[in-house]
Order: C-alpha cells, then structure tokens, then sequence
C-alpha cells in the first residue's frame, strides 16, 4: 500500500485532486452493540419547534481541543493535527481512531499517535472502507459517517478510554495539494469534529505559505481568515474560535505570479440551460513599505457636534490621529471639523512632511464637542478642497447624527454631493451610534463611489476608522474596470457576463484583494481584461479563465451561494434606496428561500408552517413586501441594523462553509460554515438563529411538521414522493448512484423529503 501510494504521488503531482483531511472520529467499537457518535444539544432555544427526539449515544466523548499547524510549500502540505479526545460517559470505551481519506488521494508518512506514543494503524482503500462504513452505520443505526463512503480510511486497532480520561491523538502526514482553475486547494474536512457531545473549547489553524514565485491571491470561500504576509513568497493564514462546534469543511485557496497583478477565475454552473455562475479574485502586488507607492489626496470630515462629546469626540480625535500618522510623503490631505460651522485645518490641501504632520495633530487635539450638525456644509467645504483627478481621492466622513444645521433635506444633500464632486472622490461614510441617518449615509456612499460603515454605541471608533484606513492606505490600481469575452461570444447575444457584484469596483489597493462575483450567459475560453490607473498612468492586464458549461460535482456551490448573498444585498438596496416593486420583492424571496439566506424582511421563512407553507410563494410575497415598509425607518436601532445588515451581504467575502448533515451548530457559533440560518433582528440589532432552516452543500432544507424538506420541492414532486427506508439497500443504492455529493444529503438526520434529478425521495 505504501509503495502504491508513494508511486501515485510521483505520477500524479499535476493531476491529482488532492484533499488534505485535518482529523478523524473516535468510534466506540463494542461488538454488536450500537453505540452512535456523540452530537452536541442541537435545540437548547425553546419554543422553537424540534424535530423527532433521536436515540441518544451509549457512550459519549467530547473534543476538548483541536489544533493543525500545516506548511504548505509549492502545492506539497505538511500536517500536524493534534485533538483532544475526552470520554464523558461512565464507563470505558473501547475505540478505534478513524480517518477519512480522500477517494483518489495519497498520503505519505504518516504518523499516528496517542499521548505521544506512536500507534498501529492501517490504510485502507476505497472499496474495503466502504464495507467498514457500512458496517458502522447499520450496525449503529448511524448515518453519521454515510459522507465518506466512497473513500479510503486510515484506521487504528482498538485501545481504552476510562471514564473522564483525556487522550491527545497526534496525527502526522504530508500530502499533495490539487489545483481549481489556476488555484492550488488546501480543504480540511472539519465536519468530523462535530461529532462530540459538547462544543470544542479550543479550535486553532494555521497554515504557512510558502513558494518560489510571489503569492498573489489568498482566499477561504468557507471561513474569516486572518492573513499576514511577512514577504511577497510567504504568508501565514490563521482561524480559531472558542467553544465552537464545526459544521463545515475548512477550504484554502492560493495561486502565485511574478506580474504585478494577478487573477483568477472559479465557475460553476450546476444547470446547462441556465446562466453559471463565476468568481474572480483580484490582488495587486503586495508592496514593501519601502516601495514607491502611488500618491493620493485625503479629506478627514469629522462631527465635532454636541452629541460627539465624551468618549466619542475622543475616539475620533484617536482616529484622526491614526489617519495622519499613516499618510504617505507626497499625499495630499485636509481636516474638516464641523458642527453647526465648519473649520478646515487649512484653506486648500497640505502637502504629507513632518511639519504638517505635526500641525495638523495639534489641531486633531484641538477639537471638541458642541453644536448643531452641518452635514451638507461639511460636504461642500471637503468637496472643493479636491480638484486633482490624476490621483485617488478619498473623503472619510465621519458623524454621529442628523443633519439639524444647514440644509437639512436627506435628498438635497444628496444632490448637492453629486453636483460638487466633479472628480469622482470616494466618499467612505461611516455612521457612528444609532442616531445616525443611515439611509442618508448609504446614498451619499453610493452617489459618491464609495461604502458605508457602521459603528455600534460599544464599539471603537478609533478601531473601526483604523482598519478602513489599512485597507485603503496604499492605493494600487484607481479607476479600475473590467470586462470579459468569452471565445465565439457575440454582439447580438448580449454582454458576455452579468449581474456582477460590486457593482463598481472602484480601486485597488495593494495587500487588499477584489472578490468579485457575476453570472456568465455563454461557457467557453474567457479573456478577462481589467485596467486602470497609477500616478495618472493607463495600465492594462489581460488573464485567461475557463466559463465551464456543466460543473461535475458541487465543489465549488460556494460560487453560487457567494453570489445569491451578494445580490440579496444588492436587491435590498435598491429597495431601500430607490423604491421597491413586484419583481425585486419577488427575487428577493426565491433567492432568500432557494438558499437559505434569511433577512429581516424574508424571516418569516424560518415559520414551521404546516401544510406546505414554504411553497406559497403568493403569501410570502406579500408578507415580504409588508416587512420591507420598515425600510423607511432611517434612523434609531432599526434604521442602523437594517443598513448595517444589507451592507454585511452586499460585501460578503465568503459563502461560509457547508452545514453537516447531522444539522449541527455548522460554524455559526465558531465562525465558519452557514449551517443553521441568522438574521438580523432591526428591533434589537442583534443576530438571531433559527432551528428550522439548514443548508447543506448546495441546497437548503426547511423543517415543516417534523420533517426536513428540500427548498426546491414542488407540488408535483410531492405527489409522486418515493418513499426509501433508511439504511436499506435503496438508500446505499443512491449513494452508488449519485456519488458523495448526494451522500452528504442522505446523512441528515430525522425524517427528510429530498430532490433528485426532478424526483423526490423521502426517508
């Protein structure tokens, strides 16, 4: 075996679809007895409706801690994992250590040890895991490890664990990465670790890359990572979480390149007649400090208004600060202060050198809170300091209210800001406390190019102004555009790509990277052209990408999901900014109920309501439409959240990872996957999660009367429902016949009414 695998990974180094598993399940192993994987509470939240009570395991463990420190160097991934078994039942359990592998990879050297002594244990392949898997789930009644059949296993002998003992089991390998379009792919299937009676106290990643050409793009579709880039060959890429139950497989994107730009392109289209869906990712060069970087002009507007007083006028005074002490040699910048008058630093821009620096400090320490709120003439002042359009100009707006002082008509000032900027500034909105006027805030940010943020009574203003900055301090490509042509496309045929979210993508800036997603008509060789800007320089870069005409598997669903969150936002914001009608409404709820993505105004879906209330689509319409009237609330807790909320999917960067089957926490409660669904409660501000909506790989179930039920279900589907016992032959068959992307759906736990090639089969 070992030979085989070591002959397979010399052959297939740029072949083979490599998945890098990060650790396994403990199984109780008691002869014929059942003993089901532990699971975590799974409904602590009455009155929320639960679905059938299950058997409950005999003996049950926890998973105290999990770490995996992995090196990752020019697609080859050395893995240490080690995790923290503890036995919380009453009485020993005799275990076996078991290890997915991926169906068509190869691992070598592997180590296997338990409290640092090293441990027998065989690799298995495909064919005799499969007769293991099988065994484990009919014996135990368990469809728990139906998702991996398929698959090779590594697994170990039996050994004890007494009552309330802790085994550390350490697991050492090095494997093969594959490349996806360009893109080398590190996936841990963190989805076994949800099997454990108790969330994880302790969850730590970390991945090191490292490679002989420069690293360009570095991207999770699945979870919130930090990366830090001490060189342009080297990154460190980290996720942790506390008290935490993954349900979700942990997904690493890379690519590299010696150009000063680099892109690529993942496609998915699941349906050939329908549009495919796409995701381009976008990094400059990442820049040393000592590098020339492209010079820009920045306006600070800050509300030095009697409501600022107290900490906040102090948190911007911090703020202000911190934007100063980052300003570049050659910038242009400016302070306007403003309450019911407004005060520059100076009458026209400053060139950056020590001695503005230092003026400019003194008059950041100068400020104080009293007044009314001039919104409108702060604006016009920040406007008519800018008049260079060679280089990036940015307006960071800060306020903490209404407009009291001035003109103080929400769509006059609006107007009045698209009037006077005539060099296409980008204005940064951020809205601080719940006072402010949000929707005003959102349609300055949209006329004026730029975003919106908000921050909450409790949170730092100096911090979230800090971290806008960072990202946008060192621009790298302004005035960007993109266009893609696809080989034998048309002009009677329409744009080659569509519905693109961002809308605009304004600039690039370096160790920032642009996620963007949009939906292709035609498949085919792309030719992706972006160009833009430096120091009032036309650049242009050309990448190839591939537009794939039907997706094999549902590897990359992430596309898709990305994209209906994206346009989720979007649709609300059109509403919110410009009005509502039938049609938004109406894709608002499809999208919202096809994926599981729940908003303030679509929650209603999360209802149990029996008799097939998730296909009345008239009703939920209506119930939509009557939610969005609170669209017209601007200000307070509610105008804050729901702005806050829309901005939150029209800027997602991942799709979060896959919910598992077992219906578990997924990463909600840790920070990745997207298993059960939240939204945002307006009254409160605050996240809410339902019990009764889950989404697993690309479909989403409702649970309706007991039973999970497949978003896509329809009448007549349901009318010719076939029935499947669980664990029969019929139910493996499925498996045999469909492959690992439908075994995930046949894993879930309670009674189920899924779609299959248009025909539905309950279990």
């Amino acid at each position: 075996m070992r030979k085989s695998l070591l002959s397979l990974f010399a052959v297939l180094v740029a072949l083979l679809p490599t998945i890098v598993l990060a650790q396994g399940v403990l199984i109780v192993d008691q002869g014929d007895h059942a003993a089901r994987l532990p699971r975590p509470p799974m409904w602590p939240h009455p009155p929320h409706p639960v679905p059938p009570v299950r058997p409950e395991p005999v003996s049950t463990y926890k998973i105290k801690e999990l770490s995996v420190q992995t090196t990752l160097n020019d697609q080859v991934a050395k893995v240490q994992v080690t995790q923290s078994f503890v036995n919380t039942g009453s009485t020993t359990m005799e275990v076996v250590f078991v290890f997915p592998l991926p169906y068509d990879g190869a691992i070598d050297r592997l180590t296997f040890l338990v409290d640092g002594k090293e441990f027998d244990g065989k690799l298995l392949g495909a064919e005799e895991a499969r007769r293991i898997y099988e065994g484990y789930i009919r014996r135990n009644r368990d469809p728990a490890l139906l998702e991996w059949l398929g698959q090779g296993m590594f697994k170990t002998s039996v050994f004890p664990v007494p009552p309330g003992a802790e085994r550390k089991v350490t697991l050492r390998y090095t494997q093969l990465c594959r490349k996806v379009s360009g893109l080398t792919e590190l996936l841990f299937p963190l989805s076994t670790a949800r099997y454990t009676s108790q969330p994880i106290e302790k969850i730590d990643f970390q991945v090191s890359l490292q490679s002989q050409i420069p690293l360009k793009n570095v991207y999770s579709p699945t979870h919130p990572i930090e990366i830090k880039r001490p060189s342009d060959t080297n990154a460190i890429v980290s996720w942790s979480a506390a008290n935490a139950i993954p349900g979700g497989d942990f997904r690493l994107l890379y690519d590299v390149g010696a150009q000063s730009l680099a892109a690529s392109v993942l496609s998915y289209r699941p349906a050939g007649q329908e549009d495919g869906y796409f995701l381009l990712l976008v990094s400059p060069e990442i820049k040393k400090v000592s590098d020339v970087v492209p010079k820009k002009n920045v306006v600070f507007v800050v509300d030095r208004s009697g409501s600022m007083s107290g900490p906040k006028i102090e948190q911007a005074r911090g703020a202000l600060k911190f934007v100063l002490n980052n300003l570049r040699e050659g910038d242009l910048f400016n302070i306007v202060a403003y309450d019911t008058q407004v005060e520059s630093f100076r009458p026209e821009m400053q060139r950056y050198n020590d001695e503005t620096r230092q003026a400019a400090l003194g008059f950041a320490s100068g400020l104080f809170a009293g007044g009314s709120t001039n919104i409108d003439g702060a604006i016009k002042v920040a406007m008519a300091q800018l008049t260079d359009n060679s280089r990036p100009n940015y307006i960071v707006f800060l306020t903490d209210g209404l407009p009291t002082a001035g003109e103080t008509n929400e769509a006059k000032i609006v107007a009045n800001a698209k009037e006077r900027n005539q060099i296409r500034a980008r204005v940064f909105s951020m809205g601080v406390g719940y006072d402010v006027n949000s929707r005003l805030l959102d349609k300055l940010a949209r006329t004026c190019f730029g975003q919106s943020e908000y921050v909450r009574p409790n949170e730092d203003i100096e911090a979230q102004v800090s971290k806008l900055y960072n990202r946008i301090g060192a621009p790298a490509l302004a005035n960007v555009t993109l266009s893609v042509d696809v080989e034998g496309a048309t002009v009677e045929g329409g744009p080659s790509v569509n519905r693109v979210y961002p809308r605009e993508v304004m600039d690039l800036f370096a160790g920032d990277q642009l996620v963007l997603v949009g939906r292709y008509r035609k498949p085919g060789a792309a030719k992706i052209s972006i160009t833009g800007s430096i120091d009032g320089q036309k650049q242009a870069f050309a990448f190839p990408g591939q537009l794939v005409e039907k997706s094999p598997d549902e590897s990359l669903a992430f596309v898709e999901r990305l994209w209906a969150m994206r346009r989720v936002g979007e649709i609300i914001d059109e509403i919110d900014l410009v009005g509502k009608n039938k049609e938004l409404v109406d894709e608002l709820v499809t999208l919202s109920k096809r994926h599981g993505i729940l908003t303030p105004y679509t929650s209603f879906l999360a209802d149990d309501q029996p008799g097939g209330g998730i296909r009345d689509f008239a009703a939920q319409s209506r119930r939509a439409n009557e939610a969005l009237e609170s669209l017209k609330t601007a200000d307070g807790v509610s105008g804050f959240a729901q702005r806050d909320a829309k901005a939150m999917l029209q800027r997602a960067g991942s799709a979060s990872a896959p919910a598992g089957p077992s219906g578990s926490l997924g990463g909600l409660a840790g920070g990745g996957g997207f298993g059960r669904a939240k939204f945002r409660a307006v009254d409160s501000d605050r996240d809410v999660e339902v019990q009764t909506v889950q989404s697993v790989g690309a479909k989403t179930f409702y649970l309706r009367s007991g039973r999970w039920v497949d978003s896509t279900l329809t009448d007549e589907q349901e009318k010719k429902v076939q029935k499947v016992e669980r664990f029969s032959k019929e139910y493996f068959d499925l498996v045999g016949r469909y492959g690992k992307d439908v075994a995930k759906y046949l894993a879930l736990e309670g009674d189920v009414t899924l779609v299959l090639d248009g025909q539905a089969y309950s279990f």
